[in-house]
């Protein structure tokens, strides 16, 4: 399916920037509405093109309002697009996620955002005991051309439990494992947007077959489920 952003997308959210109060909202509720019906297509075309080389089970477009109750940020409204993709559980670990942002402030991402305590202590205690594949994938020339470095949280020095001079310690002492890959506004708004965001989503999939692998066998190699 042949599908783009329309550029009214990137001019509103910029409109939104600069007038983030409940009037202004209001009173272009008519033009939000019509922008986030076509915004929904963007995010299923992608979810569909997903699903012809993974198993994803659900698309969720996160609202444009903001939760300001426990944020020293008081403005109401998002200045973005975001929507995440899931793998489909136990089997299948990482995610996806789609940000549209004006001022060349998007990006696509992928990897583990906030893994529970079980599954960053078995990342860790893998890296720990051999990190030779998971570098081999990071480093692949045809990977980090379209992902880079891995990025995510860190501690300062090293978990508790692991040794800060361990040759693996760039790997262990992180909290996340994400790669994100940045467009302007002119890349998000050519026709071949959403192919470009499907074939790199692709090139990410052999660290998503050793990150699944890791979690679910134990160190030994035994499945857990």
């Amino acid at each position: 399916m042949n599908i783009s952003i329309p550029k009214e997308t990137i001019e509103f959210l910029s409109k939104l920037e600069k007038n983030n109060n409940r009037d202004w909202f209001n009173n272009h509720k008519k033009e939000f509405k019509s922008i986030e019906t076509e915004v929904k297509k963007i995010y299923n075309t992608v979810f569909e093109n997903l699903k012809e080389h993974d198993d994803v089970d659900k698309v969720k477009l996160f609202r444009i309002y903001r939760d300001v109750r426990f944020s020293k940020n008081k403005l109401p409204y998002k200045t973005h697009f975001g929507g995440s993709f899931n793998r489909v559980k136990p089997n299948l670990r990482g995610g996806y996620y789609l940000h549209i942002a004006p001022n060349n402030e998007s990006f696509i991402a992928t990897g583990f955002w906030e893994p529970n305590k079980d599954d960053l202590l078995r990342m860790r205690k893998e890296f720990e005991m051999d990190d030779q594949e998971m570098r081999e994938i990071i480093n692949n020339k045809a990977f980090k051309n379209v992902w880079g470095e891995l990025v995510g949280d860190e501690v300062k020095s090293a978990p508790k439990g692991f040794n800060r001079d361990h040759k693996a310690i760039d790997l262990i002492k992180k909290k996340q494992y994400i790669f994100t890959k940045k467009y302007t506004d002119t890349e998000v708004l050519k026709p071949n947007f959403i192919e470009n965001v499907n074939a790199s989503f692709k090139v990410i999939r052999p660290y998503f077959n050793y990150m699944s692998d890791v979690l679910t066998t134990d160190l030994n190699g035994v499945s857990l489920i």
